[in-house]
Protein backbone atom coordinates (compact mmCIF):
# COMPACT_ATOMS: atom_id res chain seq x y z
CA UNK A 1 0.00 0.00 0.00
CA UNK A 2 2.85 2.29 0.49
CA UNK A 3 4.36 2.04 -2.75
CA UNK A 4 1.16 2.35 -4.34
CA UNK A 5 1.06 5.89 -2.67
CA UNK A 6 4.28 6.68 -3.41
CA UNK A 7 6.01 4.35 -6.15
CA UNK A 8 8.82 6.76 -6.50
CA UNK A 9 9.47 9.54 -9.48
CA UNK A 10 6.52 11.18 -11.18
CA UNK A 11 7.15 9.60 -14.42
CA UNK A 12 6.84 6.22 -12.52
CA UNK A 13 3.64 7.16 -10.47
CA UNK A 14 2.03 8.72 -14.34
CA UNK A 15 3.21 5.23 -15.72
CA UNK A 16 1.40 3.54 -12.88
CA UNK A 17 -2.05 5.60 -13.27
CA UNK A 18 -1.74 5.03 -16.71
CA UNK A 19 -1.38 1.25 -17.05
CA UNK A 20 -4.30 0.79 -14.25
CA UNK A 21 -6.85 3.40 -16.22
CA UNK A 22 -5.85 0.96 -19.43
CA UNK A 23 -6.48 -2.01 -17.83
CA UNK A 24 -9.67 -0.98 -16.35
CA UNK A 25 -10.73 0.11 -20.09
CA UNK A 26 -9.02 -2.02 -22.01
CA UNK A 27 -10.58 -5.39 -19.91
CA UNK A 28 -14.12 -5.01 -20.73
CA UNK A 29 -13.46 -3.69 -23.90
CA UNK A 30 -11.31 -6.69 -24.83
CA UNK A 31 -13.86 -9.18 -23.25
CA UNK A 32 -17.09 -7.54 -25.26
CA UNK A 33 -14.92 -7.51 -28.88
CA UNK A 34 -13.54 -11.26 -28.16
CA UNK A 35 -17.54 -12.50 -27.39
CA UNK A 36 -18.60 -10.20 -29.98
CA UNK A 37 -16.31 -11.78 -32.82
CA UNK A 38 -17.07 -15.60 -31.40
CA UNK A 39 -20.80 -14.73 -31.67
CA UNK A 40 -20.34 -13.36 -35.60
CA UNK A 41 -17.87 -16.45 -35.97
CA UNK A 42 -20.80 -18.91 -34.78
CA UNK A 43 -23.23 -16.90 -36.97
CA UNK A 44 -21.31 -17.06 -40.11
CA UNK A 45 -20.62 -20.98 -39.40
CA UNK A 46 -24.71 -21.41 -39.84
CA UNK A 47 -24.29 -19.46 -43.07
CA UNK A 48 -22.02 -21.38 -44.59
CA UNK A 49 -19.56 -18.41 -44.97
CA UNK A 50 -16.59 -20.35 -43.49
CA UNK A 51 -14.10 -18.14 -44.63
CA UNK A 52 -15.67 -15.01 -42.66
CA UNK A 53 -15.77 -17.38 -39.13
CA UNK A 54 -11.75 -18.04 -39.65
CA UNK A 55 -11.20 -14.60 -40.24
CA UNK A 56 -13.33 -13.59 -36.74
CA UNK A 57 -11.66 -16.55 -34.75
CA UNK A 58 -8.37 -15.20 -35.87
CA UNK A 59 -9.50 -11.77 -35.07
CA UNK A 60 -9.96 -12.73 -31.63
CA UNK A 61 -6.93 -14.64 -31.22
CA UNK A 62 -4.93 -11.77 -32.07
CA UNK A 63 -7.19 -9.92 -29.65
CA UNK A 64 -6.28 -11.85 -26.80
CA UNK A 65 -3.16 -12.42 -27.98
CA UNK A 66 -2.19 -8.51 -27.99
CA UNK A 67 -4.10 -8.27 -24.94
CA UNK A 68 -2.19 -10.84 -22.61
CA UNK A 69 1.12 -9.84 -24.04
CA UNK A 70 0.58 -6.34 -22.92
CA UNK A 71 -0.90 -7.27 -19.11
CA UNK A 72 2.12 -9.21 -19.20
CA UNK A 73 4.78 -6.82 -19.86
CA UNK A 74 2.86 -4.01 -17.94
CA UNK A 75 2.66 -5.70 -14.99
CA UNK A 76 6.26 -7.12 -15.09
CA UNK A 77 7.60 -3.32 -15.27
CA UNK A 78 5.53 -3.00 -12.27
CA UNK A 79 6.72 -5.56 -10.55
CA UNK A 80 10.40 -4.75 -11.56
CA UNK A 81 9.90 -0.85 -10.14
CA UNK A 82 8.33 -2.32 -7.17
CA UNK A 83 10.96 -4.55 -6.30
CA UNK A 84 13.49 -1.77 -6.68
CA UNK A 85 11.53 0.40 -4.56
CA UNK A 86 11.03 -2.34 -1.92
CA UNK A 87 14.87 -2.79 -1.60
CA UNK A 88 15.82 0.81 -1.03
CA UNK A 89 12.96 1.66 0.80
CA UNK A 90 12.99 -0.77 4.40
CA UNK A 91 11.71 -0.11 7.96
CA UNK A 92 13.21 -2.03 9.86
CA UNK A 93 12.47 -2.10 14.05
CA UNK A 94 13.96 -4.62 16.24
CA UNK A 95 11.54 -6.38 18.50
CA UNK A 96 13.93 -6.81 21.96
CA UNK A 97 12.47 -9.04 25.03
CA UNK A 98 10.53 -7.48 27.42
CA UNK A 99 12.04 -4.49 30.26
CA UNK A 100 10.41 -5.96 33.36
CA UNK A 101 11.87 -9.07 32.74
CA UNK A 102 15.78 -7.90 32.59
CA UNK A 103 17.20 -5.92 35.73
CA UNK A 104 17.69 -2.20 35.13
CA UNK A 105 21.80 -2.25 35.31
CA UNK A 106 21.32 -5.20 32.67
CA UNK A 107 19.29 -2.71 30.51
CA UNK A 108 21.19 0.11 30.66
CA UNK A 109 24.33 -2.46 29.47
CA UNK A 110 22.64 -4.02 27.00
CA UNK A 111 21.57 -0.47 25.48
CA UNK A 112 17.51 -1.32 25.80
CA UNK A 113 15.61 2.13 25.59
CA UNK A 114 11.68 2.34 25.10
CA UNK A 115 11.10 2.82 21.70
CA UNK A 116 9.50 5.86 20.07
CA UNK A 117 7.33 3.80 16.64
CA UNK A 118 6.62 6.44 14.11
CA UNK A 119 3.70 5.55 11.97
CA UNK A 120 4.87 5.08 9.00
CA UNK A 121 7.39 1.67 10.24
CA UNK A 122 6.58 -1.94 10.00
CA UNK A 123 7.28 -4.19 12.60
CA UNK A 124 8.88 -7.10 11.42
Amino acid sequence: LQWLRNPGPQHERRTLFGDMVCFLFITPLATISGWLCLRGAVDHLHFSSRLEAVGLIALTVALFTIYLFWTLVSFRYHCRLYNEWRRTNQRVILLTPKSASLPSNQQTLLGLQPLKRNSKETIV
